[in-house]
């Protein structure tokens, strides 16, 4: 029976050969392909390696995909394998019905259609009539080796590839069925696609061609002009050049996301050969989901206008879903008014890598895109940033992960706003300005009352850790160390699975999980009785206020603008919770700044 292409290409894609191969054979990372001893013949030095879609054994010979590998080494048959791995997948394999089998046979004769339209094309490139698209091409700086190994060609005038192609046999339906004609709707009549372009095969993974892409010389539009989809293409799946790229990169390359195809060309001539393109559109999930496959940190480059802003944001919002500790992405921003392949032609190859080196991590390219829109000048800008930087922290499916980010973000956070944030001036009675003090915050490890105050912070959470999720964010901030480090982040880790945020289970999750003696420690060793709001009769209320007022003796800015974010909060929603929680916020920094405690936790700097 014949599969179709396309389900056999999923079902590769969802079985990648290392998680097949590692069952049988102990494959060790190998720079970025695994390996491990031949499983086919005896060996005693590792020669069998696994690629990120095949395996090949330098000993042997034996090579494959996953599908080999299960056919070779438990003996099945072709289908056997086949049937085997799809359940894995969670895939169903097609049963075999007349209409599979002749969707098959015109999948096979669109791809054969498709390779005489380049052949024909790469032809006219080299006649009289493609001098101006060969000029063209040699003008922008491409090598003709480089333009014969892309096959990059010329289609001249309409009708000539239905003439050319019919004397080989090729009917008109054939063309149409591969997206080389297109019909008119108002006549029924049909005519040639590209016309007057400059031709840009686009090929799958594997390296077949599955369309094509045009560009006109001169003032025409559309200026570039993709194929249609087909039952061999897809837009939203395919990116232009990959199969070159999957190449350089398990050459130790770089995987690089460009704009266009003169992009990719121009950059892989120059030595990058890992670039891919989007065909014309913004990226989309299936095309991140290529790219992960090819490499877990592929570079999206940008161009440094406002237009490339959009795009990165763009790119960002689709990616942070998807992210994980294995699959990631850096940004790198281009100088203003230049492209790769600009670049490389006035500059060299130096200058785009340099670019490529620059390039940010999600996190800070995340953080930057967030201020860029929010602003961080006023208190109201400050607290919008900080609300929207934990949503979109928030929005990335791995917890831990999400959880990473939020800290992350909000540590630049408070160090972008605290050193960006002026000191205000005041006057005397006689209208003298004088500078107003500066105050310090002390770190919790320089005295035995700050220390103290760290201690009922925590078992405020101890005892009502209904509190978490709402403290998460300040309760970070906090440079903790021993017992009192090990259990925030046992708590942050427990409150991530947790049904309910109780006492009694936090505290017996924290004994069973190793954290006994630091909790014990925690709980009975204060300098001071412990206060009414950290009691466990503590009514809820009283423990918020009271955490909140505790926090604010350590950190004063960051209680500052927890007010400013819930008064926000309030103004868009007011409920009896966020009245409630602004009410507490607001009591709080308003002792800490009235000095309802010793020191309230401040010194004035001289």
């Amino acid at each position: 029976m014949a599969l179709p292409a396309n389900f056999l290409e999923e079902l590769r894609a969802r079985i990648p050969p290392a998680s097949v191969i590692g069952r049988r054979v102990r494959l060790l990372r190998s720079g970025k392909q695994m390996k491990g001893c031949c499983p086919f013949h005896g060996e005693k030095t590792p020669s069998f390696y696994v690629y990120d879609d095949h395996y090949h054994c330098f000993g042997c010979g034996a090579h494959g995909d996953a599908i080999s590998f299960t056919m070779q080494s438990q003996g099945l048959g072709f289908m056997e394998a086949v049937e085997q791995l799809a359940a894995e997948a969670g895939l169903q394999v097609p049963k075999p019905t007349p209409e599979a089998a002749a969707a098959e046979r015109r999948r096979l004769d669109t791809i054969g259609v498709l390779e005489a339209a380049q052949r024909h094309y790469q032809r006219r490139l080299s006649l009289p009539e493609g001098r101006v698209a060969r000029d063209y091409l040699l003008d922008r700086g491409l090598r003709e080796e480089t333009i014969v190994r892309y096959g990059l060609g010329w289609a001249g005038e309409r009708g000539s590839l239905t003439a050319e192609l019919k004397r080989d046999g090729i009917e008109p339906a054939q063309l149409e069925e591969a997206g080389l004609l297109r019909r008119d709707e108002d006549n029924s009549r049909t005519f040639e696609l590209f016309a007057q372009r400059v031709m840009f095969p686009i090929r799958d993974r594997r390296g077949m061609i599955v369309s094509f892409g045009g560009r006109i010389l001169g003032s025409g539009q559309p200026k570039y002009v993709n194929g249609p989809e087909t039952p061999v293409f897809s837009k939203r799946r395919t990116l232009f050049g990959l199969d070159q790229a999957r190449v350089a990169v398990r050459n130790g390359g770089v995987l690089v996301v460009v704009e266009g195809y003169m992009d990719v060309i121009a950059a892989a001539q120059a030595g990058f050969g890992g670039a891919v393109a989007p065909l014309g559109t913004a990226l989309t999930n299936e095309q991140l989901e290529e790219l992960w496959r090819v490499a877990a940190c592929p570079i999206l480059c940008f161009d440094g206008d406002a237009a490339g802003a959009r795009a990165a944001a763009r790119a960002m919002d689709l990616a942070l879903p998807m992210l994980t500790v294995e699959r990631t992405l850096k940004f790198a921003t281009l100088p203003p008014d230049e492209d790769p392949d600009s670049l490389v032609r006035k500059r060299g190859p130096q200058a785009f890598q340099d670019v490529l080196d620059a390039a940010l991590s999600p996190s800070d390219a995340l953080y930057d895109m967030v201020r860029t829109t929010a602003g961080d000048t006023t208190p109201e800008q400050r607290a919008t940033l900080r609300s929207r930087l934990v949503e979109a922290a928030g929005r990335i499916s791995d917890k831990a992960l999400a959880g990473e980010y939020r800290r992350v973000l909000l540590d630049r956070f408070f160090s972008a706003t605290r050193a960006a944030r002026p000191t205000a001036g005041r006057r005397t009675g006689g209208g003298r300005p004088v500078a107003a003090p500066r105050f310090v915050r002390i770190r919790i490890d320089q005295g035995a009352t700050t220390a103290e105050w760290a201690r009922i912070l925590t078992v405020i959470l101890l005892h009502h850790p209904f509190l978490l999720h709402d403290v998460h964010s300040a309760y970070a901030t906090l440079p903790l160390d021993g017992p009192l480090a090990r259990l925030r982040d046992a708590l942050f880790a427990w409150s991530e699975t947790a049904e309910t945020l109780d006492s009694t289970g936090a505290i017996a999750h924290l004994t069973n999980s190793g954290s006994r003696t630091d909790l014990e420690q925690v709980l009975t060793a204060g300098a001071m009785p412990l206060p009414a709001c950290a009691l466990r009769s503590a009514m809820p209320a009283e423990a918020e206020a009271g955490w909140w007022h505790f926090f604010g003796f350590l950190n004063v800015e960051h209680l500052r603008e927890e007010v400013a974010l819930a008064k926000i909060e309030a103004d868009r929603n007011l409920t009896a919770e966020t009245q409630r929680r602004l009410s507490a916020l607001r009591q709080a920094l308003l002792r800490v700044e009235s000095g309802e405690s010793d020191d309230a936790g401040l010194v004035e700097a001289s």
